[in-house]
């Protein structure tokens, strides 16, 4: 439905990359990456606001590169809402509408039907400066959403919201896109990715650099850069060798893990899940074939529980409860052992 092929721009000393996108109809795309990676660009490009230096941007199969931005069939929708203050909602929504309808009435039912979609019904008659932040977001996505767009493009929608209003929007985009919408959704926040998208596309200083479902992604993280980006702690590049028919990940030509039985023999990358790394005082008998012993670095609550840094001649991150935590007496300069089993570790080949 929505390609970029090969997109390049250029905008000060900034660039954009070779950007290739695909977006089917009816899904929720994620553009994920951090602040300066090249996002809002991204979004601007396709609404028209920049013009590529190089590459194409077909819609339904149109080339609409240069095309006029109000024929473009997309809507943006910007961070910072751009609402006109001195107009009520209503006169804000019926602005998207000038120029396309005439009859007051049809418009009229227009703006009733969006208002009543997006839950703004109670506000038309109010200015923005009495509105909250989430209903400021509502406003701006009606006054966008009326003019029936093919693709909506959102700009941080959620930023600068509490857990409250984000939970809201969410729902709120989460049915607009189940109702056929297909939305492009640039954000920072990798949990609001998980939470909202169907596919992502992480992006970093101006190239894309993995892009694929949230499991693909989040699971099957393909540079450093991704994996911590996307929370994941424990991510070591490695090389392997064979010991008794065993496959060893060697990290840093110092620490052996032995890796599941399926590992292949080559160069990559282990991925070990913080939740997977048992804690004791002493070394346990059990079926982990990975066992070390290191010193505790740091401690740091967690929404989990608390997360132990240890340094076994590489930091680990493990993840425990409370309970176990006090249990082990663990505290910053202890020695502590930890475990893991083969299977616990995720091989992924350079």
């Amino acid at each position: 439905m929505l390609e970029l092929r090969n997109i390049s721009v250029t905008l000060g000393n900034f660039s954009l990359k070779s950007i290739n996108i695909s977006v089917d109809k009816g899904d929720y795309f994620i553009l994920l990456g951090v602040s300066g990676a090249g996002k809002s660009m991204v979004l601007e490009t396709i609404a028209g606001l920049l013009q590529p230096d190089k590459g194409f941007i077909f819609l339904d199969g149109k080339d609409i590169t240069y095309e006029k931005i109000q024929r473009r069939s997309v809507g943006l929708v910007f961070q910072d809402h751009a609402i006109f203050p001195h107009m009520s909602v209503k006169e804000n929504i019926a602005y998207s509408l000038y120029g396309r309808i005439e009859s007051p009435s049809e418009k009229k039912n227009k703006i009733q039907k969006i208002a009543e979609q997006i839950g703004i019904s109670i506000l038309l008659n109010r200015k923005p400066s009495t509105l909250s932040g989430g209903e400021l977001q509502r406003v701006a996505l009606a006054r966008t959403l009326i003019q029936e767009p093919k693709v909506l493009l959102l700009d941080e929608p959620l930023a600068s919201m509490d857990i409250q209003l984000r939970s809201e929007l969410r729902g709120l985009l989460r049915r607009l896109n189940r109702n056929g919408q297909t939305i492009v959704h640039v954000t920072h926040d990798y949990e609001e990715a998980l939470s909202l998208g169907g596919k992502i596309a992480v992006i970093h200083n101006g190239k894309i650099l993995q892009t694929g479902t949230p499991m693909d992604v989040f699971q099957q993280p393909r540079s450093e850069f991704v994996a911590h980006f996307t929370g994941a702690k424990n991510f070591f590049r490695v090389t392997t060798s064979k010991d008794a028919g065993h496959t060893i990940a060697i990290v840093n030509d110092k620490i052996s893990i032995y890796l599941p039985a399926e590992a292949y023999e080559n160069n990559g990358y282990i991925i070990l899940r913080a939740e997977d790394i048992i804690l004791s005082r002493q070394r346990i008998d059990s079926s982990a074939v990975n066992n070390f012993e290191g010193t505790v670095k740091d401690i740091i609550p967690s929404r989990t529980g608390v997360e132990v840094l240890i340094d076994i001649g590489i930091l680990i991150h493990a993840i425990i409860t409370r309970e176990s935590m006090n249990h082990l007496e663990i505290a910053e300069g202890n020695l502590i052992w930890i475990s893991f089993k083969a299977t616990a570790i995720r091989f992924i080949q350079a």
